[in-house]
């Protein structure tokens, strides 16, 4: 893996190589999808918009000229120098729809044509929320909140966001992202249609939610879950497998079942319990079929969950040079930019695919 993401830029041919793999067809796609799509011939077309969002992740530090003259955005005719005016309208033209969409369907074309490492014949994948600063003005407060204390309002607007995310590639899978009051495990929900059918999806403990975990293994055909035990688990023992292995079941709440319709009273899952360098872990998971998912396999898989934290900080601290706040001003444009920021990142994660 190379360890900053910024320092692949360097390479004089990297742009060309980004501009090959995000091609017009998918460009086509999220323009028609989102609305913008045109046959009126611009002055500055969508696609040089778009690879002007894509840039201001690529390049953090630098102007809006600076990132048109890296990215050989010009107008046509005498004047061809582009006025950070006409690429504020340009982005407020394209709006963020389109730029979600092209960020979509790469994730999606490049995870489908990619054979990735395997654990027991599943795809391993990982959830995990993190959180991004924008500008503090009123718009942004209103729209995404911030921290409070009793003296009010005492921080940045923030967005919280929540991936899925590939662990062997770091290739980003698909993002949901939301106000500061809207939870990871809301968040997380809406990441289950983008689950792959024969996956292992790792949790942190804080995922703890037999709606959400059951609704994921329910999904498709093995999308499996593994997350941390909570020490105060409430389980009854269904069966021994050994003394460090059982199935047991869960009782749901009549909460829970109110919240997720088709949630049963039980579920069964798997308890597993290990040792490592003397300290004792338990996971819970749904591989429940011992021949194909063995104890000795399960206690060696957990460990890849943190892979997607090297993901957020690839994205915050070589992406985004470790920036307090991102750029944007207004809510829609703080929106297109965080899908700018993840579209660049795959754009970039692909290459890499691509080159080992």
């Amino acid at each position: 893996q190379i360890e900053d993401m910024s320092s692949f830029l360097d390479d004089v041919h990297t742009l060309d190589k980004l501009k090959n793999v995000l091609d017009d067809n998918i460009l086509e796609q999220a323009f028609e999808y989102a609305g913008v799509a045109t046959v009126r011939r611009r002055r500055l077309p969508l696609e040089a918009v778009m690879w002007s969002v894509i840039g201001m992740s690529l390049f953090r530090n630098e102007t809006v000229w600076d990132i048109a003259s890296r990215l050989d955005i010009s107008l046509p005719g005498k004047n061809k120098l582009v006025a950070p005016s006409a690429l504020v309208q340009g982005r407020q033209r394209l709006g963020y729809e389109a730029v979600q969409r092209s960020f979509q369907l790469l994730a999606h074309q490049t995870f489908y044509n990619q054979a990735f490492e395997q654990w027991c014949g599943l795809n391993l994948l990982a959830v995990d929320g993190v959180s991004f600063r924008t500008q503090d003005n009123k718009e942004n407060r209103d729209e995404f909140g911030s921290d409070s204390n009793q003296y009010g309002n005492n921080s940045y607007p923030q967005i919280r966001m929540c991936s899925l995310m590939e662990v062997s590639s770091h290739l980003l899978l698909d993002s949901q992202f939301d106000a500061r009051h809207v939870g990871e495990m809301t968040l997380a929900e809406r990441l289950i249609p983008s689950t792959p059918d024969d996956s292992l999806t790792l949790f942190d403990r804080g995922y703890y939610s037999l709606g959400l975990l059951y609704h994921w293994q329910n999904k498709g055909k093995n999308t499996h879950w593994m997350l941390p035990a909570r020490k105060d688990l409430q389980y009854q023992v269904q069966r021994h497998i050994s003394e460090h292995d059982k199935i047991v079941t869960l009782a749901t709440t009549p909460q829970a079942r109110k919240k997720f319709s088709e949630l049963p009273e039980q579920i069964t899952a798997r308890l597993t319990s290990y040792t490592v360098d003397g300290k004792q872990y338990r996971v819970l998971s749904s591989l429940v079929d011992l021949m194909r998912y063995p104890y000795d396999d399960l206690t060696e898989v957990y460990t890849q969950r943190w892979e997607i934290e090297l993901g957020f900080r690839e994205m915050k601290q070589s992406l985004h040079q470790s920036k307090n706040a991102l750029r944007s001003k207004k809510p829609d444009m703080v929106r297109q930019e965080l899908w700018g920021l993840l579209l660049a990142y795959n754009l970039i994660r692909i290459i890499m695919i691509e080159a080992t």
